[in-house]
């Protein structure tokens, strides 16, 4: 353990929820050593239980031992994700536990929020593949609390929702994400409501060169450039919809068919049962109920890391346990395996290549538009009949996801 290490982040987030602790309640005022306090309120209230167990942010081995609790807690919700889908092959959780040193730092000698909502948005999808939407979505709203990252899973989950329940029975599940959002900020709302929103829901805040892994290859003035921002937005917006349109939606009609109750499309069943998911999904691709979900949901945020403005070093997170599943979720040769361990070792070596030069940075894109090409290509729908074999019955839908 280094201590000079360990104490940057994790004393700028005890000096920004000790403000709130001492009664500040305007958001503009809460700050720390490295700026202003940027993440929402759930962030808040769990970096100052973790302030008050810690005795006021002193004891910092105390909170390296709760974060690695919350490391094996993390891996324990991953697998049971993994083991449902059934795609990847057991030696690939050796690499997810021992190989990844900027991993354990994050966790464990960093103590970044990152990993506390990456914790929360994995239980969240353990709630979906149990059909317990609701209580999912409040959970993938208070990871969302604690770090905005969460939302690039969003537009996933917005089409896991449509296809499951259609618009209006998706509206209730969204009612669970905005009300928890209102109840969480609300003593902030109270004082200061533009002060809270500008600062914890940022979405225009510009990244330092100096910490980016990804953009490394630019020039500093392209990289800060307003007009470059623009257009990877408009590139994550059309990879969404190319997804959206030619990979996620698994049946021959329209995608503005997902609006409609599930009981008056065609053809099928008259509802989405989790059989019926998997029937539609096996005619498009070789994946699972489960592993349909998870599809979309880790697709979903590939796509927005691949795009996004600046990665900086604990970023690696976010993304970190979802790429073995990205890797082999698309048929796999014998000998394919070794190119996919190969691209995981590269990845690893561009996150701990510090600082980051041309030559990660490049090479730390080639890596994602070579997993992006193995997802297009690798989930391409095959012709299928629309009617269902006579053996499948479809089953009620249960009332936990009701």
């Amino acid at each position: 353990r280094r201590p000079a290490d360990t104490e940057i982040d994790w004393k700028a987030y005890m000096q920004e929820v000790e403000g709130f602790a001492n009664g500040t309640l305007d958001y503009t005022q809460l700050k720390g050593d490295t700026g202003p306090l940027v993440y929402p309120a759930g962030f808040v209230y769990i970096f100052l239980g973790l302030y008050y167990a810690t005795g006021r942010g002193s004891d910092i081995r105390l909170a390296q031992y709760l974060f690695a609790g919350l490391y094996l807690l993390n891996l324990l919700l991953v697998f049971r994700i993994y083991c449902r889908t059934n795609k990847v092959p057991p030696y690939v959780f050796f690499f997810m536990c021992c190989a990844s040193y900027r991993i354990h730092s994050i966790f464990v000698l960093r103590l970044f929020n990152d990993p506390v909502a990456m914790a929360l948005l994995f239980l969240a999808i353990n709630l979906f593949l149990e059909e317990r939407w609701s209580w999912g979505c409040l959970l993938f709203s208070l990871a969302v609390s604690v770090k905005m990252n969460i939302l690039l899973f969003a537009p996933g989950l917005l089409f896991l929702l449509l296809q499951r329940f259609g618009l209006l029975g998706c509206i209730p599940k969204l009612c669970i994400c905005a009300l928890l959002q209102v109840v969480l900020g609300l003593p902030f709302l109270l004082v200061n409501p533009v002060g809270y929103l500008t600062r914890s829901f940022d979405l225009g805040r510009q990244f330092q060169f100096k910490w980016t892994v990804n953009w490394r290859f630019l020039p500093e003035e392209v990289f800060q450039n307003r007009v470059f921002h623009a257009a990877l937005l408009l590139a994550h917006l059309a990879g969404l919809g190319l997804f959206a349109l030619h990979r996620w939606h698994s049946s021959k009609e329209n995608i503005l068919t997902l609006l409609k109750d599930p009981g008056k499309r065609k053809p099928a069943s008259p509802r989405l049962t989790v059989n019926n998911i998997l029937w539609q999904v096996s005619c498009v691709c070789p994946l699972n109920a489960s592993a349909w979900i998870v599809f979309i949901l880790f697709s979903s945020n590939f796509l927005g890391v691949c795009c996004s403005r600046s990665l900086h070093y604990q970023f690696y997170v976010w993304y970190f346990h979802t790429l073995p599943y990205l890797l082999w979720c698309t048929p796999t040769t014998k000998l394919a395996h070794m190119p996919k361990v190969l691209l995981l070792g590269v990845i690893e070596l561009c996150w701990n290549t510090y600082p980051s030069t041309v030559c990660s940075s490049l090479s730390l894109h080639i890596c994602h538009g070579l997993i992006l090409l193995q997802l297009w290509y690798g989930t391409a729908p095959a012709p299928v009949s629309h009617t269902p074999p006579p053996s499948r019955k479809p089953t009620a839908m249960s009332k936990k996801a009701q």
